[in-house]
């Protein structure tokens, strides 16, 4: 893991940093309809209240501030809810503390916990991910291609910026995806779930020695705003429902100012003020 942020050498003056589900790739409602939720209900034998968890899977994952959230914790949120509402499940509590307290949360780090209180748990939420990662690679792939405008405003942006796919998804998904659309060329590093988290990757990406206000964070979830405020970088959303109108604005007024130095101050502002009121409005339930 830390040779990959070592051998990573800053080849331009800026960094765009780009998410992946959701963001570049409009793979993310179509991966929690068909493959998360319903393997989650599976998993633990939950049909009983299917309709339900599946509407607060997507709630959470996709209809609020908590969109895009790792699939582990979403996983320890509605099943905590689940075992309280509905029927207990076994192990849940030292689950949701190892959510809570675990420096990387992965299907290989959850491979090593093996604690008795929580050994069922763990054992049934890393066999949940596999088959979601299955349920995903069997997915038509026509069904998982970029949004409208993606492909023409990473090209644009690496002319001038080292693009970095900063995302918290399965890294075998996110490779496969972005090679088979014809980005990963104009790509200059892939961090995903196994690195650790954005804002954590963010922080190793600096220290290849970029200006602050020279990096970009491009995210569609309040955790991508939350990574580049926590490394003092500026933020760019792609809007819910609106990614196509996000990445146009991104390729033909953002990019120039983030390069020109004029993106900082009233425009991000404007640009986050937008972002939470297309989250916190549920404009993306429509």
């Amino acid at each position: 893991m830390g040779n990959l942020f070592e051998n990573f050498q800053r080849k331009k003056e800026y960094l765009i940093c780009i998410d992946s589900d959701g963001c570049a790739m409009d793979t993310m409602d179509i991966k929690h309809f068909q493959c998360f939720g319903p393997c989650m209900v599976r998993e633990w034998g939950l049909e009983q209240w299917e309709e339900a968890l599946l509407e607060r899977w997507n709630e959470v994952n996709l209809y609020s501030m908590t969109r895009g959230i790792n699939r582990f914790k979403a996983l320890a949120i509605v099943l905590r809810e689940a075992s309280g509402k509905y029927r207990s499940i076994d192990g849940i509590d030292a689950f949701v503390r190892w959510c809570e307290t675990a420096p990387e949360l992965s299907g290989e780090a959850l491979s090593k916990m093996e604690t008795d209180e929580a050994h069922v748990c763990f054992q049934k939420a890393l066999s949940w991910s596999k088959a979601v990662n299955a349920a995903i690679g069997g997915l038509p792939e026509e069904a998982k291609k970029p949004y409208e405008g993606v492909a023409e405003g990473i090209r644009a942006a690496h002319e001038k910026a080292d693009i970095a796919i900063v995302s918290s998804a399965n890294k075998q998904a996110v490779v496969e995806e972005w090679e088979r659309c014809g980005l990963l060329p104009f790509t200059d590093i892939v961090l995903t779930q196994t690195e650790g988290s954005k804002a954590y990757c963010i922080s190793r990406l600096l220290e290849a020695g970029y200006e602050r206000d020279h990096v970009l964070m491009i995210g569609d979830a309040p955790g991508d705003h939350q990574a580049a405020g926590q490394n003092g970088v500026c933020f760019y959303p792609i809007l819910v429902k609106r990614e196509a109108q996000s990445w146009r604005q991104f390729r033909e007024e953002a990019l120039e100012r983030f390069l020109d130095g004029s993106y900082r101050g009233g425009y991000e502002s404007q640009c986050a003020a937008d972002f939470e009121k297309n989250l916190g409005k549920g404009e993306n339930n429509g």
